[in-house]
């Protein structure tokens, strides 16, 4: 049963990143109930209930490998951010209770040359975090490509230009580029103007920080390793609960000289918490073979996303540089009614964008619950709703 299958890769996922006693969890019977056959696409994650999180964490918490942090330092804390910094291919990595921080504490650091940020206009720094880089630190961002995912470097040099030559000189001290980009369905920033940015910002002292929150589920899109990706930036960050399932949590990597004190930083903007090693320890749990289960998800939707672009009812949007969002447009009567009726069949979609005289408009986002049931149970179950 894929129920069974799907306990077995979890549990056994664990095992890279632990050694000792707790190796032996992928082999112990459990009498927990395995996470149901419910197929959630409306995040990047598996959308735990709070009872089958209680009950990875009572798994996790009962082997000695999982030792527990003091404010945010050592245990499995310290495990995570070594394997991440592994992974990532940076000297260290830190964690952070959010990716707000994260992103504010990488622009902070790297703003040492002047103190303004180019940045997206699309991008979760710009929209998203309150300007706190402005309020807290002093910083000015600066917005580069409208509704797109990826500026050029002729846009930056315009930008470095335009600060250095005004009445007032100023500097252009960081560069913050957010890939894959949220607000433009998931589209990745383009890596080849990445290097060609990063041969221009070293020249010109000017920091490099990537908001790589969803880095490791975009290399089953593109085809290039986290390390890879993020090896032009001085400073990278990834989401922990994303697709990584834990409650909360973000890595920031980067430099030893960078990274090794920052603990200081983050307890001065409220951040040291005094535990966190259950989001450390669920982080860790689904890490490793994370690669392989996303990449067979994605395969399992790219099945289902080719019968629902021969439905007639249905119409495919995508972005050519896109990873995990689609967009589907479903004509007819009753189109709005769809998430209510997928959900009855144990499929969840987010709530549709209505048009009286088109029909409606689903977000749908590829995440691992897709390899809980068959595709060809996923694809049926589609049809019959939509027939």
């Amino acid at each position: 049963m894929p129920t069974i299958a799907r306990r077995q890769f979890l549990l056994a996922s664990v095992l890279p990143a632990f050694s000792g006693p707790i190796a032996t969890l992928a082999t112990e019977p459990s009498d927990q109930a395995p996470p149901g056959r419910a197929v959630h696409l409306h995040s990047d994650g598996l959308s735990l209930s709070p009872l089958e999180y209680a009950r990875l964490l009572v798994r996790l918490a009962e082997h000695p490998g999982i030792e527990a942090d003091e404010y945010s330092r050592h245990g499995v804390v310290a495990q995570l951010e070594a394997r991440m910094a592994a992974l990532l291919g940076k000297e260290m990595a830190v964690y952070l209770p959010t990716g707000t921080l994260a992103n504010h504490l990488a622009v902070r650091l790297l703003t040492r040359n002047g103190r303004r940020v180019l940045v997206q206009q699309e991008s979760h720094l710009y929209n998203d975090e309150g300007d706190c880089a402005q309020q807290l630190s002093g910083l000015t961002l600066v917005p580069l490509a409208a509704e797109k995912a990826t500026f050029s470097l002729a846009e930056v040099e315009d930008e470095v230009r335009r600060a250095e030559g005004g009445r007032v000189a100023a500097g252009v001290g960081a560069i913050s580029v957010e890939s894959p980009v949220r607000r433009v369905m998931g589209e990745v920033f383009d890596f080849g103007e990445i290097q060609k940015i990063a041969a221009f910002a070293r020249l010109r002292q000017i920091g490099l920080h990537l908001d790589g929150a969803r880095l490791f589920l975009a290399s089953a899109y593109t085809g290039i390793a986290p390390a890879t990706y993020s090896a032009p930036f001085d400073t990278v960050y990834v989401s922990l609960y994303k697709y990584f399932n834990a409650a909360a949590g973000a890595i920031l990597a980067g430099p030893r000289q960078l990274i090794e004190n920052l603990y200081h930083q983050r307890r001065m903007f409220g951040g040291g918490l005094a535990q966190v090693w259950p989001e450390a320890a669920v982080a860790l749990y689904y890490l490793d073979g994370f690669g392989d289960r996303f990449a067979r998800a994605v395969a399992a939707a790219e099945a289902l996303f080719r019968a629902l672009s021969e439905h007639p009812r249905c119409r495919l949007e995508r972005r050519p540089m896109g990873t995990n969002v689609a967009r589907l447009h479903v004509s007819g009567e009753g189109a709005g009614a769809l998430p209510e009726r997928l959900a009855a069949r144990g499929i969840m979609i987010l709530p549709g964008r209505l048009d009286p005289a088109r029909g409606a408009v689903f977000s749908l986002f590829t995440n691992e619950t897709l390899l809980r049931r068959p595709v060809a149970e996923i694809i049926d179950q589609f049809m019959q709703v939509l027939a």
